[in-house]
C-alpha cells in the first residue's frame, strides 16, 4: 500500500516523527538508521537508548528473560519516555524531522508518541516493518554471530511477539500507519521509500 502523500507533504513542510516499528528482527534498525542518515535526521534506537540509561555499552549482552532485567515494563517505559524526551528536544531546537526506532509493540506506546508529536506541533508516522518467519530466523542467526550487534532479540523474543504484539489497527485511530514488507535489500527498501514518500533531505 503506498504511503498517502499527505503524511508528509511533496517538500516536508512542517514537523514530521517518522517511527520504524515492528518484531524483533524485522529489519526495522538497519533500515531506520540508513533512512535517518539519509534524510540528515536525529535517529532515535530503543536497544542503544535502554543499554546507555542501565550504564551499560550498546554492545553488552543482556539476554534477560522477557519482562525481566533491562527488559522489565519498569525499563521499558523509561526507554520510551526518554525517545520521547529527545524527540521533543529536537524539535524544540528547530529540527523538522526525527526518526525514532523500535519495536513499540504496544497501542498505548505509540498514542504516547502521537501525543507528543502534536504537542510539538508535529505530524506522526509509523511505517510497521515485517518479514517472513524463514527471513527472522536468518537474521537472528547473523545477528548471534555478530559481536557488534546491539540488539538481544532472538527466537524466543519473536514468539512471545507473535502472541502479544499490538498490531496496528489502520481503520481504528492509527491511519498514520503503514505496512513496510522488508524482505528486501536495504537499498531497494530506501529506494523504494523514496518513491513513496519523496525526497525528504537535502542532498548537498
Amino acid at each position: 500500500m503506498p504511503l498517502a502523500e499527505s503524511h508528509l507533504g511533496p517538500h516536508w513542510a512542517g514537523k514530521t516523527i517518522v517511527v520504524f516499528f515492528g518484531m524483533t528482527a524485522s529489519g526495522k534498525s538497519t533500515l531506520s538508521q540508513a533512512w535517518a542518515e539519509q534524510h540528515h535526521a536525529p535517529y532515535y534506537n530503543t536497544d542503544r537508548i535502554r543499554k546507555e540509561l542501565a550504564g551499560l555499552r550498546a554492545q553488552a549482552k543482556r539476554p534477560d528473560a522477557v519482562g525481566h532485567g533491562i527488559y522489565s515494563q519498569a525499563c521499558t517505559d523509561k526507554t520510551y519516555q526518554a525517545m520521547l524526551d529527545r524527540a521533543r528536544g529536537d524539535f524544540t531546537a528547530g529540527e523538522p524531522l526525527v526518526v525514532l526506532d523500535g519495536s513499540y509493540a504496544r497501542r498505548v506506546d505509540r498514542d504516547r508518541v502521537r501525543t507528543m508529536a502534536q504537542a510539538a506541533g508535529a505530524r506522526s508516522l509509523f511505517l510497521f516493518c515485517n518479514c517472513g518467519e524463514e527471513e527472522v530466523r536468518r537474521r537472528l542467526s547473523l545477528r548471534d554471530r555478530d559481536p557488534e550487534a546491539v540488539s538481544d532479540g532472538r527466537w524466543e523474543i519473536y514468539v512471545h511477539q507473535q502472541q502479544t504484539f499490538e498490531l496496528p489497527q489502520m481503520q481504528a485511530g492509527e491511519d498514520d500507519c503503514q505496512p513496510l514488507d522488508t524482505e528486501q535489500p536495504v537499498e531497494t527498501l530506501l529506494q523504494k521509500l523514496a518513491d513513496q514518500l519523496g525526497s525528504g533531505a537535502d542532498p548537498s
